[in-house]
């Protein structure tokens, strides 16, 4: 299942250096505009402290975590929209992109320059890059609008229902909001939105990236963007980027937890954003447990079970007969799974089951 989550923000806002602590790909970091220009990408690991827990009980001969991809996409300028900068490159990015990582500064160091030299200004630049994607969107969505109201107007159904889903994204944009707030009434109007792939449609985590001092609980600057992120009903955290560089620099586990404890954290920056990526993008994980392996499985919040069967391998899901269930926390508990089977625990569930987040699954089949 490959779905990707694209770090973007002005130039100089830490991008790159968080890419590098997100993935093990090394993306270049200076302290000058467009020193990305191809865009960076990794694959990272999701941490999940269930497969540790179980390979405890297990012993298997490996531990496969799962993983997502994460691309570090050049610095955008004001003016991207018509192609100042790498516009028009930095928006196709975006586009093939799932999900948005919105970096946004929020420390104040006079040794990194700023676009234009201003003052740190987080909402200010926020609405640069909201700016930059509403008109991109606006461009497409005009550039349909009228061709559809023709054919609309000629009775076609189809057309009818686009020109419904334009008008009202058009509506907001012109309001100056992302389009990823407009709800719609049907499902058939929600598909058409969703083929249309806009900008600011996509989900989208801002990440306040602060000084070592306020990587606990932020500072002056990331409040501010975590208030305007409730209000439009997205989600915002804080992370120091530098410091995280310093942790992942480290090589022991116990001098990492060291570090971490000085700052008062309990979890890496890094763990907490990776985690909240993945479900940016609605994504879970149920579990196979056994001698071999203790492997995490990605799919979709609100899949059945034989999709889940298929993303072990597409027989799974066409000889589908059943699934059996142990809820994660019953196997900790039981210690075995004998000890879940005599107790009465495992779950015998069939096609319509719903999969649950940490369920350890073993699917029966017959192709």
């Amino acid at each position: 299942m490959s779905l990707k989550c694209g770090i973007v923000g002005l130039p100089n806002v830490g991008k790159s250096t968080l890419f590098n602590c997100l993935s093990n790909a090394k993306a270049q970091a200076a302290n000058f505009p467009f020193c990305t220009i191809e865009p960076n990408m990794g694959i990272i690991s999701v941490p999940d402290e269930r497969l540790t827990r179980l390979a405890e009980i297990v012993h298997p001969g490996r531990i496969v975590p799962a993983t997502s991809e994460i691309v570090d996409i050049a610095g955008l300028v004001k003016g991207a929209s018509k192609g100042e900068g790498l516009g028009n490159k930095f928006l196709g990015n975006i586009r093939e992109c799932d999900a948005i990582i919105h970096v946004i500064r929020c420390f104040d160091d006079e040794n990194v320059v700023r676009e234009g030299g201003m003052k740190v200004d987080p909402l200010g630049d926020k609405e640069i890059i909201d700016t930059e994607l509403q008109l991109k969107d606006l461009e497409t969505i005009e550039s349909q609008l009228s061709k559809q109201q023709k054919i609309a107007s000629a009775g076609n159904k189809e057309a009818k229902l686009m020109v419904t889903v334009l008008e009202a994204y058009k509506e907001a944009l012109d309001q100056g909001k992302n389009t990823r707030i407009v709800t719609f009434d049907s499902k058939e109007e929600e598909d058409v939105a969703h083929n249309l792939f806009l900008l600011t449609s996509k989900p989208v985590l801002y990440v306040c990236n602060v000084d070592e001092n306020s990587a606990k609980e932020g500072n002056e600057y990331s409040r501010q963007i975590e208030q305007i992120a409730q209000e439009e009903g997205a989600e915002a955290m804080v992370i120091a980027a530098k410091t995280e560089e310093d942790i992942a620099s480290l090589e022991s586990y116990e001098d990492k937890q060291m570090f971490l404890e000085e700052l008062g954290l309990a979890e890496s920056g890094v763990n907490r954003l990776i985690k909240k990526a993945y479900s940016l993008l609605n994504l879970q994980t149920f579990i196979t447990a056994g001698e071999m392996e203790v492997k995490a499985w990605t799919f979709h919040k609100g899949w059945k079970a034989p999709q889940c069967a298929g993303v072990i391998h597409t027989d799974f899901e066409k000889g589908f007969i059943r699934a059996e269930v142990i809820k994660y926390e019953d196997y900790i508990q039981y210690g075995s799974e004998s000890a879940v089977r005599e107790a009465g625990k495992l779950g015998i569930e069939g096609k319509d089951y719903v999969v649950q987040d940490g369920d350890i699954m073993h699917f029966r089949f017959n192709v």
